[in-house]
């Protein structure tokens, strides 16, 4: 009897061993992820957009604010959702790729008025150049949008 007691302690051991290391690695790939702290930060008035991990400057982006007659909020926000293409309810279904939104209906995202980034030009949103609002986009995505935030100043 001391045997087969002795063989389940064993297997109990073991699996809960297994299941520690299982969970320790888990957690341990999850945290790489999602440890990365992206700060994105988009001055009005340089009409640029830099961006930051865990600190570092990584990159600076030409963008397009708002233009005449329309407003870019300024403050600090935390993602609220993201898509890989969204189109715009309220501008005849205008395309919005890798749309981050951060304030109720504004975004950032990526444009096809490429000649217009460094200047205000959109309608509050935050455009990028597709090629930087896909990295971006994969960025925010990869660290979670916890671990985001995006600052608009003037």
């Amino acid at each position: 009897m001391t045997s087969t007691f002795t063989k389940k302690l064993i297997n109990a051991v073991a699996a809960a061993s297994i299941s520690v290391v299982a969970l320790a690695g888990l957690s341990a790939t999850q945290a790489s992820a999602k440890g990365a702290r992206i700060v994105a930060k988009v001055d009005i008035s340089e009409q640029r957009m830099r961006v930051y991990v865990n600190g570092a400057h990584k990159h600076t982006y030409k963008v397009s604010t708002g233009a005449k007659g329309y407003r870019t909020p300024t403050g600090s926000w935390k993602p609220i959702r993201m898509h890989k293409m969204w189109y715009s309810r309220k501008y005849d279904n205008a395309p919005m790729p890798h749309s981050i939104f951060f304030h109720g209906g504004y975004a950032v995202h990526a444009t096809n008025a490429i000649k217009r980034l460094g200047r205000p030009a959109s309608h509050g949103c935050v455009r990028l150049h597709p090629n930087n609002a896909r990295q971006f986009f994969a960025m925010v995505l990869k660290a979670g949008r916890a671990n985001t935030k995006i600052k608009i100043t003037r």
